[in-house]
């Protein structure tokens, strides 16, 4: 017997589990179910040890600040990460406050952002970077440093063993945080399956989505558990699959999907496996990636809390590898290929051979490059101390251009059908830190006419103070909204 349901979400990670809340938020009455693949909820690119977690407010990652052919700094994707990043400490702590969000232990630690570079150049540009940044309010708490006695009292395992006439600069914002999207996602999930109508299944591989004949959308799907195939009828479809969405949105079949292909890359890092240098930093150090290289790939040496465990992680190195997900298969990438987005992908291929080249070079890297990398953030960094780990698998969004064939897509993108009954999720960072703006969009595009509405336009004010308002325009409201966050995530006010 075929299920109905109002809303099927697809995934269990920080997406669905986001969109979940909001739709019950809004819709109390809705009839939600989500599936999940794996036995575990927020397990792939939400989980901590997969996920950068540095909260990405845009206080310290450069590549979200090119600085243009004339010089000039752009910080337009800086203000509108960072704006983003606030709306979703709103939303948590909104959940935090009424009860509806728990956690073992913080999912949320305030922790020192920080950018750092050397050489003339690179100077030169955080310098422009920090005086375009703290024009806004969002960034006027921004500190900006020259010198190696300041930066030594500000990150002072970096500074050892370095020496003291070499031309540095750093810029450090006291209000960053470290985020484990992981106990978040989990969170989340665990609140709705408290609520009346929301299902949650693991264990569940969707094997196609056909659209009926009166707009509702088939589901078919197997209970990897028992091998037993299931179908469910559903009002409105939500891909949010990580990696595995582009493979879901072809077995949709809805024209607005064809065109766009993926192409995968993995992360490593390198773990300090020492407690006594682990102790000794605590910040989130963000350097300048290599020319070619993907946005996700900027170096940083990263103080994390893992389920209240402290770590310090170097990375990301790419790797390669033809799953779209971690645990994912490695016909993902292949059985991705169909007529529609083979020349866009071969066409995005050879107009970013330099990224080709960054991604052999990454793969066949020695143990020794990976660490000398290191040493130019840590001189004094041991061999001994550090191991290496693999993280998360991302997918980079190739879609089809008139002009260029195909073309390599950063972030995030939202592809919805004609009449708005499916959204699909695809793409890569800032991602999870951006998830309550994505899903905001998502309701947007799919569901006008009730955003505009007084019933939900009150509730979302309701959750997200700032809800209609420009934080990036207003520094006061920004500060209020930030004075509201850090004392109910208990953050520490700066």
């Amino acid at each position: 017997m075929t299920k109905r349901t109002d809303f099927t979400l697809i995934g269990a990670g920080i997406m669905s589990a986001t969109l979940g809340v909001l739709l019950k938020q809004l819709m109390p009455d809705a009839t939600i179910a989500i599936y999940e693949r794996l036995d575990k909820v927020g397990a792939e690119s939400s989980d901590a040890w997969n996920n950068a977690g540095t909260g990405h407010s845009a206080f310290c990652e450069l590549n979200y600040t090119p600085e243009r052919e004339n010089g000039l700094v752009d910080i337009s994707k800086a203000l509108k990460i960072s704006a983003s990043f606030e709306i979703s400490k709103q939303l948590w702590a909104y959940l935090k406050e009424h009860n509806l969000l728990q956690s073992d232990s913080p999912f949320i630690n305030d922790i020192d952002h920080m950018s750092f570079v050397w050489g003339d150049a690179n100077i030169n540009f955080l310098k422009n970077r920090y005086a375009a940044l703290t024009q806004y309010g969002m960034f006027d708490d921004m500190l900006y440093s020259e010198s190696y006695d300041e930066i030594a009292e500000w990150v002072p395992l970096m500074m050892k063993g370095r020496d003291p006439k070499e031309k540095i600069a750093a810029t450090r914002m006291a209000i960053g945080t470290d985020v484990n999207f992981g106990a978040i996602t989990r969170g989340m999930i665990a609140y709705l399956q408290t609520c009346d109508g929301v299902e949650v299944h693991l264990g569940h591989n969707i094997d196609d989505l056909t659209k009926e004949a009166d707009g509702t959308w088939l589901i078919e799907m197997e209970d990897l558990d028992t091998n037993e195939n299931k179908t469910v009828h559903s009002n409105f479809v939500f891909i949010g699959a990580g990696g595995g969405a582009l493979i879901l949105l072809e077995k949709s079949d809805i024209p607005e999907g064809r065109g766009y292909g993926g192409f995968p890359v993995s992360g490593q890092f390198l773990r300090c496996t020492n407690p006594d240098i682990v102790v000794q930093h605590e910040a989130k150090v963000y350097g300048k990636a290599a020319e070619g290289s993907p946005p996700m790939s900027v170096p940083h040496l990263d103080t994390r809390m893992l389920d209240g465990e402290r770590s310090l992680l170097f990375g990301p190195y790419a790797g390669f590898s033809t799953k779209f997900l971690k645990n994912g298969s490695y016909f993902d990438l292949p059985f991705s290929l169909e007529v529609h987005n083979v020349w866009p992908m071969l066409s995005a291929g050879m107009q970013n051979i330099s990224l080709t080249k960054y991604l052999v070079k990454q793969v066949f890297q020695s143990p020794e490059d990976r660490f000398a990398f290191l040493q130019k953030f840590y001189p004094e960094a041991r061999f001994e101390d550090w191991e290496l780990i693999t993280a998360g698998q991302r997918v980079q969004i190739i879609k089809k251009d008139k002009d260029e064939g195909g073309i390599l897509k950063f972030g995030t993108e939202i592809v919805c059908d004609e009449d708005k009954t499916l959204a699909a999720l695809l793409g890569a960072s800032p991602g999870a830190s951006t998830s309550v703006s994505i899903m905001l969009d998502v309701l947007a595009t799919c569901f006008p006419d009730k955003m505009k509405s007084k019933e939900w336009t009150d509730k979302l004010v309701k959750m997200l103070p700032s809800y209609g308002k420009s934080l990036i325009d207003d520094p006061k409201l920004c500060k209020k909204t930030r004075d509201y966050t850090s004392e109910i995530l208990k953050l520490v006010d700066v």
